[in-house]
């Protein structure tokens, strides 16, 4: 950047310059959005394998000419419908929370500072930032008195780095400290910022536990239902069956091997889960965390903005040097107007004691992981900050009264004069007075609190304030194991995380990078654990949490990170993300084994009828009645329904509780059934209403079952099913293709099967069922 483009300092382009440079095309670009399109989303939900075997199976049938058994393509069609809308609302729900919670930078334009959106920043643009923000373009410092920039995206380190007038900041690059005026060099395409958009996060997250199951045994099935169609298909040939029979027969094995609904009812729930937040302030970042929450057993707080309200309110400056009271108070307030932060401390203190005109010499912003600031004037230097931080060794009697004062719910800081302004530890320092400064407990706090503990998510604090005022105030919100406390600052540089993390409760005088190994090793402890946080110090520790929760209220660089942004900054929002989540994994936890049933019984049908004489027990329509009746109907409205239990990981367990006994019984009874047709003379068309029968009623006992407990609607669910089952068979017989059961000599052969039914499937599923669980060793 030449003399020539340095644009004069509080003047910044003129409107002219700005439109000049957008019709350049020298502008920044937006964000890539959370959402996929709508095109994206429209292809995403169309161009699957399983719609790709759906359209080559209706063709196929379509060939035979019995165009009623393409009824299976409508059920798909239905169900691909309802996925695009749901996800495209939950979209449009997510966007308009995006939109409302987007970062604005404060841009000097025409002699005035306006906050612009980034996607409006242009080539040249005098940008004024400050602690928390994080750059969206690449920029050169053109004034500050310091600024500490975290550039771990670059170097791969996340210590600090010093930045001062004429240094280049790269974007994405996230301000630990200071504030101060920096002009855009590189915009849009060119900048750092496209390439860094969410790699953090991206960098970090584990898999949906749930989704990674639900596509092992879609891979699973990818390589099985075409060979074993293929099969089936030539060996009916084989048997002298016509090629029409042959059809009907391999289609309708594979359509009922393909467990399209669940992927569906999984994107639905998720979607819809998300949509559900977002009327409750909540924005959704990646729907694969609502899934991460609910298995959460630790929450890690920060005590500002979580604990507390975050309003700090500066009370006193008690004198410690035989110094007069005022002298300190001034000595204070020059220090704070100097420094110029406008951190929550800073504010509270100029609000206290005002803001006097100072020239300082030096100034050395607050950091995070320096947890002090100063700066030198009137020919002295000063700092203020923890005083584990700026001292090599307390004295005993400061140390004690900092202990008094803590237990009484104070936040304490010291000011101390010094010789020089060094890092990590100022030179020689003097302590002057003892700054107190008290954190109102935010509204609810013990309710929330308590509703957590009641939900077996234990509460950790981590905080960077004294271990005793955290503990304090930890204790008044009702926390658990507040007692337990430990000073961070007193561990040394390689603590035993694995040890304190199994002892204390409450972290005190905490730094980031300690923040981030705690968390490390509840993970390492077998924990989910989520993390809370506000400001650039917790960046670390949300980094490295299975779940990020940022509020709205906290730096922008916490936001692009986290996973979910509490919009109001209100963390009794946090009950319904919970609860939410827990509904969503729980619910199709249960009904996703009724998907599984008809996959598991359909591939050993198919195995089966390979080697048996006769076609497959099946034609494609006669399974619409059980797909859409015991599957896809009911378990769309068990999904919504509210079950806030803890996730327990039972995918697995449920499946082996009710969809192998239930596969197991329906392949039994279709072997029986095949046996009697053939014992009776009974042709094609009879012995396959037979098998829908009694497969149906095996399947709505195992719906019976994923339903509970049963209340007033589950029971009239099950029952409206049920009555429109019975329906299908009397009124609809030529849809279906089903004969009239209303014959005596049937009822004969169904009626004994019928009644059979339920107490073979119960006794599979206490027989079986548990001896195989009891043999595997579940998570």
């Amino acid at each position: 950047m030449t003399e020539r483009d340095l644009s004069p300092l509080k003047q910044g382009l003129t409107t002219a310059e700005v439109q000049q440079r957008m019709a350049a095309g020298q502008h920044n670009e937006p964000l890539p959005p959370l959402t996929r399109s709508v095109q994206q989303i429209f292809r995403d939900n169309l161009l699957t394998l399983f719609n790709l075997i759906n359209v080559l199976l209706g063709c196929l049938v379509f060939l035979t000419g019995s165009y009623k058994n393409l009824l299976f393509l409508f059920v798909v069609i239905m169900n691909t419908a309802i996925g695009i809308f749901q996800e495209i609302r939950a979209k449009r729900q997510v966007d308009k929370l995006t939109i409302l919670s987007a970062a604005k930078m404060n841009v000097w334009r025409d002699g005035q500072l306006v906050a612009v959106d980034q996607a409006d920043l242009v080539q040249d643009d005098l940008i004024s930032v400050t602690r928390g923000d994080q750059l969206p373009v690449d920029v050169v410092v053109r004034e500050t008195t310091g600024l500490e920039v975290d550039e771990s995206q670059i170097t791969g380190e996340s210590e600090p780095i010093i930045k001062g007038n004429g240094d280049n900041l790269i974007s994405g690059s996230v301000l630990l400290g200071g504030h101060g005026t920096v002009q855009a060099t590189v915009v849009g395409h060119g900048s750092y910022i496209k390439q860094l958009a969410r790699s953090a996060k991206s960098d970090h997250r584990t898999p949906s536990q749930l989704l990674t199951i639900i596509n092992r045994i879609i891979k699973i099935l990818t390589f099985t239902i075409i060979p074993l169609g293929t099969a089936l298909f030539i060996s009916t040939l084989m048997r002298g069956a016509g090629q029409n029979r042959a059809i009907l027969g391999t289609v309708a094995a594979m359509v009922g091997m393909i467990p399209e609904g669940l992927v569906l009812l999984t994107s639905v729930a998720l979607a819809a889960g998300a949509f559900t937040l977002g009327r409750h302030q909540v924005l959704v970042r990646e729907l694969p965390a609502i899934e991460a929450l609910a298995r959460v057993d630790i929450l890690c707080l920060d005590k500002t903005g979580t604990i507390t309200s975050g309003n700090l309110k500066f009370e006193r400056i008690e004198p410690w040097a035989d110094i007069a009271a005022a002298t300190v108070q001034d000595t204070l307030a020059k220090l704070v107007s100097a420094i110029n932060d406008d951190n929550e401390t800073a504010q509270a203190i100029q609000s206290g004691l005002g803001k006097p005109v100072v020239s300082p010499d030096e100034v050395m912003p607050f950091s995070s992981g320096r947890k002090w600031s100063g700066a030198s004037f009137d020919g002295q230097a000063y700092v203020m900050g923890a005083p584990e931080f700026i001292f090599r060794e307390v004295s005993p009697a400061l140390k004690q009264r900092i202990h008094q004062l803590a237990q009484q719910g104070f936040r304490v800081l010291v000011l101390a004069k010094v010789a020089q302004l060094t890092t990590p530890k100022p030179t020689e320092p003097e302590a002057l007075g003892l700054i107190l400064i008290t954190d109102e407990l935010r509204p609810n706090a013990q309710a929330t609190f308590g509703f957590f503990a009641k939900q077996d998510v234990a509460l950790k604090v981590i905080s960077g304030d004294n271990p005793v005022t955290v503990a304090s105030i930890a204790k008044r919100a009702g926390i658990a194991g507040a007692d337990q406390l430990i000073d961070m600052s007193q561990v040394g540089t390689t603590p035993d995380y694995d040890q304190l993390v199994a002892t204390y409760n409450v972290f005190g005088r905490v730094t980031p990078q300690q923040k981030a190994g705690l968390i490390k090793a509840y993970q390492t402890a077998g924990h989910t654990v989520a993390m809370t946080g506000d400001g650039v110090n917790d960046l670390l520790a949300m980094r490295q949490s299975d779940c990020s929760i940022a509020m709205a209220s906290g730096s922008e660089a916490t936001k692009s990170l986290a996973d979910f942004v509490l919009l109001d900054s209100n963390f009794d929002a946090m009950i319904q993300v919970l609860n939410e989540g827990r509904r969503v994994i729980n619910n199709i936890e249960r009904v996703a084994a009724l998907y599984l049933i008809k996959t598991m019984y359909s591939v050993a049908l198919t195995v089966i009828f390979i080697f048996m004489p006769h076609s497959y027990p099946f034609e494609p329509i006669q399974l619409t009645p059980i797909s859409s009746l015991m599957v896809g109907i009911p378990t769309f409205f068990l999904a919504l329904q509210p079950d806030y239990t803890r996730i327990t990981s039972r995918f697995m367990k449920q499946v082996m509780e009710i969809a192998v006994p239930a596969a197991i019984a329906v392949v039994g009874y279709i072997v029986v059934i095949d046996l009697l047709g053939a014992e009776f003379q009974l042709d094609f068309a009879t012995t396959s209403t037979l098998n829908v029968l009694l497969t149906g009623i095996i399947s709505l006992n195992a719906l019976l079952i994923a339903a509970r407990p049963l209340n007033r609607f589950k029971i009239g669910l099950v029952s409206l099913m049920a009555t429109l089952f019975v329906l299908a068979f009397l009124f609809g017989g030529r849809i279906f293709s089903l004969v009239n059961l209303l014959d005596w000599h049937l009822a004969m052969i169904y009626l004994p099967l019928m009644l059979s039914a339920y107490p073979v499937f119960i006794l599979l599923q206490n027989g079986l069922g548990h001896r195989v669980l009891s043999r595997i060793r579940w998570k």
